[in-house]
């Protein structure tokens, strides 16, 4: 253990800061303190309760999908923009700046819909016009709805403003039902088409409308002390009357409205068209009556009795009508060569069936059925209905009694609830549809997907055998519950094999002839898998089926989806297996009793082993997923941290749920997390000793193929990449604790070197493999560079003494380096076009050779920049503390006396007092970074010609500047922007001399050479000489105030303003240009700052 460590800040010296804090800064903040009590004093309404937002799942269902469409119509422009926004407001709130946070969101938001409005919909304003503002409107609005919806989750916010938390809360849910919608079904018709769009947004509707229309509690209402009946009082709901008025009304009538605008022109020319109008009305309909069971139209009618009576009759219309529709629409539309009655007989006997199945199970559902006459017509309606239905499809007569007797005993047994009953209507019920299976399509010669269709008919009998028999069993007593979860289980394979097999291999191949039309589309899909959930959801609600059942049907439900997010053939096998190896973490091993983990770590070790080995047999599908998405088979690396990423997000279970508190399983998974992505990104060659695991079929690409193909592309070697792999993981884990680099010097010197060393050597065979002789010097220059900031991050003892050397090493091998470079390469040219083309060699390689130093400087300067904050904030809160009155707690100091106090702090940090401890780092930090900022001069110069633009981004370096107690003595914390001004200034004057001696010099050469830029001559030098001189004064007085922060008078700002405004218009020079608007600025800062000083002043007078 190193001692020196814990007393790190002895062995450095302390930095000299100046406070710019004014004496206002107590003022504003015993303001904001009573601005706060009064914000306090107002959320003690009593309507209002500050809390956490309940509703974020809700929310994100709506908006999350609206997001991704977005994001993926605005392309890169859009997705950059959004996640460098994001990261920011991450960093502002990691640092507890909690307004930065608010407004970087909404900021971040802002500008992704700028990139939007640039980059994704410019193409609609080709279309349409009103299409383009039509999908600008929704854009803003979503992106609206997504900065309210961030909003609602900062508590500050609640606390100063709790009447605009409740507008906004209502406005979310308010609002989202119209956009989400219109957004949803935008996105499903760009993938679909528009034929069926009107039904698309009817089952959307559906959803927003069950989430966000129903009645639902505020989150920061206080729930009221008296409830009638168990229902929410009016008071304490989200969602008002109108809301709800208007929320009903786009259910009922904007799939109509939506429907006669897409399809007006041919309408009314058939009767299906008609039908689907009808439907379009009477389903949103019949949706809004059941909803109302769950309190939707509350706000229209408070009698419960009278307003069942509606419900009653107008459902029971809107069934009829639905009915008769779906006929037309459907069957005898689409399933007309299945029915072998004659018109009108056939209208007549499907309407029987039809009508009375469902008036049957409507009036059994809603309980209406609660006598023996009653229940006697239950009966005959139902062996009606399974009479006609037999009738319709042709059954034979002497399979004509099944149906008969098993609607008979279904009726028997939802009225006397006999498990016989239910087993005798299962057989008997199974014998007509195995008929209409068999005489429909066993006999036919096809083959779908590979295999005949007979294996795909036995399939199908067998999942819907299963199907009638699984409820049956389970009703039978828990003794024998094994069966029913069985029986769950095997129906929830065939299902799967079954849909697999139909949607993935759906070509159809008969007589010669293959179709390619979709035999299982993917809505079928999605239906059933969201059917099986909800059941499997209910029965486990129930308790009918135990944890193991409810995860293995979870899986499987679950997995299905994978056939439609990957282009896999085998896709929903390899889920499977993935969500049975990741999810037991999440559902097996919860105590939700206690909220406690019940996974012992040789679990976890046996659950990880397990995730590992699913991912290794499901690699095939991960290689044709990549495929798929790039076009051509992927590269070793990239295959090899694809699975490496997959093991380390699927293991992320194990440590988030369970072992949360153990830090080294969160730096294991955060090393192989890095580690799959340095793979993915770097993609380096792996031996083909490697690759044996792979068949014929599914080879990933290597390097020496792609030499083989294309030819010799590039002469720089793969294998560096993985020591720029080793240098970041390394990096990673040092920072993560991982290797504990802070606790041993040793190891910490073989960290560097290592680091230092691989790093090297990656950049030498990367970026100077020409130069042979220079990798020593390089390699010297990166182990200085990374010893140097490790060991001042972490210093030792002896890093006071040893450190300004290592720098010092690293400067001098600078020129050494540039020196080397020229001489090697041009002593080896013999004739003259060798020799020109090591020049341009040596040209190239200096520049990068530049770069290099100029980045090793820039990360040191930044190293000294943080190491002095940290060190002038310890020993602020170290002087606070001792400064504590002995009557206060010894573990609290109050924010606004440390304030007042810093200026005295900081100045007892004297100039002489470190001169005596002999301090190095400011000097250091300063030397860095004025090497930095002149390499980046010089390589503006080489690279652009020395472009005027730039120095507005390298000044900006000027800021890690210290004050020190040789170079910069005056310099402190007052003056920090001075040097950026004073470098923008003086670089675009220099630049305006340097042209106009240019120009002056090359019209004595050539008679033309100044018409090209301004005209000949004494004019030319005159003119933008004295354009020249009326901008200085601004600079000159602007910069002065940087560095003394004296108010210049008024007077002296009006009368030299107004000289900039020549420049702007006359000069031939866009540097002088430059220097004519940023006086122009820099006397409105100046006049701003000014006037912001002197009202602080005269407020704390």
């Amino acid at each position: 253990m190193d001692a020196s460590y814990r007393t790190r800040g002895s062995a450095m010296m302390t930095p000299i800061m100046q406070s710019m804090d004014s004496p206002s800064s107590s003022m504003s903040s015993s303001s904001y303190n009573g601005y706060g009590q009064a914000n306090r004093l107002r959320s003690n309404d009593s309507r209002f309760m500050a809390g956490s937002f309940q509703y974020n799942i809700r929310v994100g269902i709506g908006l999350v999908p609206c997001a991704i469409f977005l994001l993926g119509m605005g392309g890169k422009p859009v997705l950059g923009t959004l996640t460098v926004g994001l990261m920011l407001s991450y960093i502002l709130d990691a640092l507890h700046i909690k307004h930065g946070t608010f407004f970087g969101i909404w900021g971040s938001l802002f500008a992704s819909q700028l990139a939007l409005v640039l980059a994704g919909t410019s193409f609609f304003y080709m279309v349409s016009f009103p299409l383009y503002c039509l999908a600008l409107l929704l854009s803003f609005q979503v992106n609206f709805l997504i900065g309210i919806w961030a909003s609602l989750q900062f508590k500050w916010l609640q606390l100063e403003n709790p009447s605009v938390i409740l507008a906004l809360e209502r406005l979310l849910f308010a609002c989202i039902p119209f956009a989400a919608s219109a957004v949803q079904t935008w996105g499903i018709v760009a993938a679909l088409g528009i034929d069926y769009a009107p039904f698309y947004l009817m089952v959307i509707l559906f959803g927003l409308y069950w989430l966000y229309a129903l009645p639902l509690q505020s989150s920061f209402k206080k729930k009221p002390e008296k409830t009638y009946g168990g229902k929410i009082a009016d008071e304490a709901l989200i969602l008002g009357a109108l809301d709800g008025a208007f929320h009903t009304l786009t259910l009922l009538f904007l799939p109509l409205l939506f429907y006669i605008g897409v399809h007006h022109a041919h309408m009314l020319t058939s009767i299906n068209a008609f039908c689907e109008l009808l439907l379009l009305f009477f389903i949103p309909l019949l949706f809004q009556l059941y909803a109302s069971t769950r309190g939707a139209l509350w706000w229209l009618a408070k009698d419960p009795k009278q307003f069942h009576q509606v419900r009653v009759v107008n459902g029971a219309i809107s069934i009829f009508v639905i009915i008769i529709c779906l006929e037309v629409r459907v069957i005898f539309f689409s399933f007309g060569q299945y029915i072998h009655i004659p018109a009108p007989w056939s209208y007549l006997l499907v309407s029987i069936a039809l009508l009375g199945g469902t008036l049957a199970i409507g009036a059994y559902g809603m309980g209406l059925i609660s006598d023996a006459f009653s229940s006697v017509l239950l009966t005959g309606a139902m062996m009606l209905a399974s009479l006609s239905g037999s009738l319709v499809v042709g059954l034979p007569l002497k399979f004509l009694p099944a149906p008969l007797v098993a609607s008979f005993y279904l009726s028997h047994f939802c009225m006397k609830k006999n498990i016989s009953s239910y087993f005798i209507f299962a057989v008997t019920a199974s014998v007509p549809m195995a008929w209409f299976v068999v005489h429909n399509f066993w006999f036919l010669n096809v083959w779908l997907g590979g295999v005949m269709l007979k294996s795909t008919c036995k399939l199908l009998i067998g999942s819907a055998v299963l199907a009638l028999a699984v409820p049956g069993l389970l009703l039978l007593p828990s003794k024998v519950h094994l069966l029913a979860d069985a029986g769950l289980i095997a129906h929830a394979i065939l299902v799967c094999r079954l849909e697999n097999r139909l949607h993935n291999y759906s070509n159809i191949y008969f007589g010669g002839y293959d179709d390619e039309e979709v035999v299982y589309p993917s809505y079928m899909v999605l239906l059933t898998t969201a059917v099986g959930l909800l059941l499997v959801r209910r029965l486990s609600a129930q308790q009918r089926i135990n944890s193991l059942t409810h995860w293995i049907l979870t899986c499987l439900y679950c997995s299905k989806l994978a056939m439609l997010l990957l282009p896999s053939q085998g896709a929903l096998w390899a889920a499977a297996i993935l969500l049975l190896a990741i999810s037991p973490p999440v559902l097996l091993y919860r105590d939700k009793s206690k909220g406690a983990s019940r996974m012992k770590p040789w679990q976890a070790f046996a659950h990880a082993a397990a995730v590992c080995i699913s991912i290794w047999f499901c690699r095939y599908t991960v290689f044709e997923t990549l495929q798929s998405f790039m076009g051509r088979p992927p590269s070793e690396g990239l295959i090899l941290g694809a699975i490496i990423s997959i093991c380390a997000v699927a293991n992320m279970p194990i440590v988030t749920y369970h072992f949360a508190h153990v830090q080294a399983a969160k730096r294991a998974l955060v090393l192989i997390v890095a580690l799959g992505a340095g793979l993915v990104f770097l993609q380096p060659p792996v031996p083909q000793a490697w690759t044996f695991w792979w068949d014929t079929y599914h080879t990933p690409r290597h390097m020496l193929d792609d030499m083989a193909i294309y030819g010799t592309i590039s002469e720089k070697p793969g294998w560096p990449s993985w020591l720029l792999l080793f240098t970041i993981v390394a990096s990673l884990a040092a920072f993560t604790s991982a290797i504990p680099v802070q606790y041993f010097v040793e190891l910490r010197l073989f960290y560097a070197l290592g680091v230092g060393l691989s790093l090297g050597v990656y950049i030498c065979a990367q970026y100077f493999l020409e130069a042979p002789i220079l990798h020593a010097l390089l390699v010297g220059a990166l182990l200085c560079c990374t010893v140097f900031l490790v060991f001042t991050h972490l210093p030792s003892a002896s890093s006071p003494r040893y450190m300004p050397w290592v720098f010092a090493l690293l400067v001098a091998l600078l020129p050494v380096s540039y020196f080397v470079e020229g001489q090697a390469r041009l002593s080896t040219g013999e004739s003259d076009d060798e020799r020109l083309v090591a020049l341009l060699a040596v040209e190239g390689s200096r520049a990068s050779l530049l770069g290099l130093f100029a980045s090793m400087f820039m990360l040191i300067a930044l190293q000294v920049k943080f190491e002095l904050a940290s060190l002038l904030k310890e020993k602020v809160m170290e002087k606070g503390r001792n400064w504590v009155q002995p009557g206060a707690s010894s573990g609290f100091v109050p924010k606004y006396r440390l304030l007042q106090r810093r200026p005295s702090l900081a100045a007892s940090f004297t100039v002489k007092k470190l001169a005596a401890e002999g301090s190095w780092m400011p000097a250091v930090g300063n030397v860095a970074t004025c090497l930095c900022f002149v390499l980046c001069l010089i390589l503006n110069a080489r690279l652009t010609g020395g472009s005027n633009r730039a120095i507005f981004f390298l000044a900006p370096i000027l800021l890690l500047l210290n004050q020190d107690s040789s170079l910069l003595t005056g310099f402190g914390d007052r003056q920090r922007y001075f040097p950026v001004t004073v470098a923008i200034s003086g670089y675009l004057v220099g630049a305006v001399l340097y042209k106009i001696w240019e120009e002056v010099w090359y019209s004595y050469q050539n008679a033309s050479w100044g018409l090209d830029t301004g005209g000949p001559g004494l004019f030319f030098v005159v003119k933008n000489a004295l354009l020249l001189l009326v901008t200085l004064p601004n600079q000159l007085i602007f910069n002065r105030f940087m560095w003394d922060s004296l108010k210049q008078p008024d007077m002296w700002l009006l009368l030299v303003t107004p000289l900039n405004l020549p420049p702007l218009f006359i000069t031939d020079m866009s540097a002088i240009r430059a220097l004519s608007l940023l006086g122009i600025m820099y006397a409105l800062i100046q006049y701003l700052v000014s006037r912001h000083v002197k009202i602080a002043g005269m407020k704390f007078i």
